[in-house]
């Protein structure tokens, strides 16, 4: 071979090798679990099942940055009924909450398991929803409360990757959500400002690229 196309080649390959990443960086979840609720909430709001979807930017070989929609199904028990053009439809409640910051990781057995740590700031909501006829026909709720508010997360947990690539795993990502929330009632909590703590536990599965 041309020692010109040799060198010419192996200079590409150096540079495809040093501009791949040891670690992905870009890390999607799903997760399934519950949300418990605690402080003031504690006898207005019941445990009730959850998901959380999640995106992380590792950016670092031990750091990524967070964001996240995790939702609980009806804490708040409501099952109301309100007449419409279409009959009877349903209003539940749920809660929301949205999870910002980021996690410390501690690669371990090669990569393939991984311990983290980390936490961030958060924005909850909790809300009544009438049920919709179909996806083409939005109903409006004018007597649907709602209440939200700013706080604090933290979480710790592990993920484990199922293949040598690194591309797909499974792991656990407790959260523990502190702040307040003000507005209307909702099932039992009074139109007041509360004191909220939840303990969403949450078991996931990820794809990583």
């Amino acid at each position: 071979m041309n020692p010109a196309i040799r060198l010419g080649l192996l200079g590409c390959f150096a540079f495809l090798s040093n501009a791949q990443s040891p670690y992905p960086r870009h890390n999607i979840n799903l997760g399934f679990g519950a949300g418990v609720p605690k402080a003031d909430l504690v006898g207005a709001f019941d445990p009730k099942a959850g998901l959380s979807v999640g995106y992380g930017y590792r950016f670092h070989p031990n750091f990524q940055a967070d964001f996240g929609f995790d939702t609980v199904f009806g804490s708040g028990n409501v099952r109301d009924f309100v007449d419409t053009a279409f009959g009877y439809r349903r209003i539940r409640d749920f809660q929301y909450f949205l999870p910002m910051g980021g996690r410390a990781i501690l690669p371990l057995a090669r990569g393939r398991l991984q311990i983290f740590g980390g936490g961030g700031g958060a924005y909850m909501r909790y809300q009544e929803q009438i049920s919709q006829p179909n996806e083409y026909i939005r109903l409006d709720c004018p007597g649907c409360e709602a209440r939200s508010g700013w706080g604090y997360y933290a979480t710790a947990g592990f993920t484990v990757f199922l293949d040598r690539y690194h591309r797909f795993r499974i792991g656990a990502a407790p959260k523990i959500y502190r702040g307040h929330t003000d507005g209307g009632p909702i099932g039992n909590i009074p139109g007041s400002r509360t004191r909220d703590h939840w303990v969403n536990v949450m078991g996931e599965f990820g794809v990583s690229f």
